[in-house]
């Protein structure tokens, strides 16, 4: 084999391992507030759902989970809201108890509210290549009374299909101080 010919194939090797990331979109401000609204459809749905049965919210939040989170890409950071003694949820199983009051004994299902709107304020977004992280406040309308607002700080990355999913997930209950 002649050294011309190994440096072609070594180039070809590298153009194929780069090409990959080369068609790999970077993340956009659009799909991050598709993303966020699609979040906010999915936690409203959930709760329609369980006002007809405990079965129906399941399935709509595992939907949820199935097609916003990334659980079986790699790890997810999900710490929720309303979480004290186990603060934080490494599966999919255990978000999906906190949303729907599953197998955590602490968990009282946060989706089933029912919420009728989930609206996202950003502070921040940065968007870097294929991933993307964003921090705010979140606001979930109950069916009476005021929004609750809620801090929250998600990250973005692609699935294969290019697709966004959520690999972190924070959200706590604003700072009230005592005095």
């Amino acid at each position: 084999m002649s050294f011309r010919s190994v440096l072609s194939a070594l180039a070809g090797l590298l153009l194929m391992l780069h090409i990959p990331a080369a068609f790999a979109a970077p993340i956009t401000e659009a799909e991050v507030l598709a993303a966020e609204k699609a979040w906010g459809d999915g936690i409203v749905a959930i709760g329609k759902a369980s006002m007809r049965s405990h079965r129906a919210a399941v399935k709509a939040a595992a939907h949820h989970l199935d097609t916003l989170y990334g659980y079986g890409l790699g790890p997810v950071l999900f710490k929720p809201t309303k979480a004290a003694e186990d603060q934080f949820r490494e599966t999919r199983d255990q978000a999906l108890s906190y949303f729907v009051k599953g197998s955590n004994p602490e968990d009282h299902g946060f989706a089933l509210a029912p919420w009728t709107n989930v609206r996202f304020e950003n502070h921040a977004m940065v968007l870097k290549d294929d991933e993307a992280l964003v921090m705010g406040n979140y606001y979930f309308t109950p069916l009476k009374g005021d929004p609750v607002k809620v801090e929250y700080t998600f990250g973005y990355t692609r699935d294969a299909k290019g697709n966004l999913r959520i690999n972190l997930h924070h959200s706590s209950l604003p700072y009230q101080p005592s005095h």
